[in-house]
């Protein structure tokens, strides 16, 4: 049974096509969202764009987590091809998006290209991050 999220690749057009619907989608809500004041820093003189720069460029670790579990190292020891580990999540939970093991949005799975990918479905916003890093 083929799942929704699925592409076709019979028709090579249609293989940038979910993509690019996918980044029109992104621009579309990044356009929609609240503008951020934009600070000066009185010692510089320099606008807090221009100082963030510096760091935009800077790698980041991106994970997501399915869900956890705690196992003794006996078990974990016992474990061989096709082994079953339960998780502490329910089948259908979104997973957690985190950068640098800080959480920072939930999302799903989807396939395009026959490359997995996430639709974050839930992103929190600047000022609860803010709050997890503390």
């Amino acid at each position: 049974m083929a799942d929704e999220n699925d592409v076709n690749d019979d028709n090579p057009e249609d293989l940038g096509d979910d993509w690019g619907s996918a980044l029109s989608e992104q621009a579309e809500a990044e356009s929609n969202a609240a503008p951020v004041n934009e600070l000066t820093d009185d010692s510089t003189g320099k606008s807090n764009d221009e100082n963030i720069d510096v760091i935009l460029d800077i790698p980041v670790t991106l994970s997501l987590e399915v869900g956890t579990t705690v196992i003794a190292i006996r078990n974990l020891l016992q474990l061989n091809q096709g082994s079953v580990i339960e998780l502490d999540r329910l089948a259908g939970e979104p997973l957690d998006v985190k950068v640098n093991n800080t959480l920072i949005a939930h999302g799903e799975v989807v396939v395009v290209n026959e490359k997995y990918g996430i639709r974050l479905t839930d992103v929190m916003s600047p000022s609860e991050r803010i709050k997890k890093l503390k």
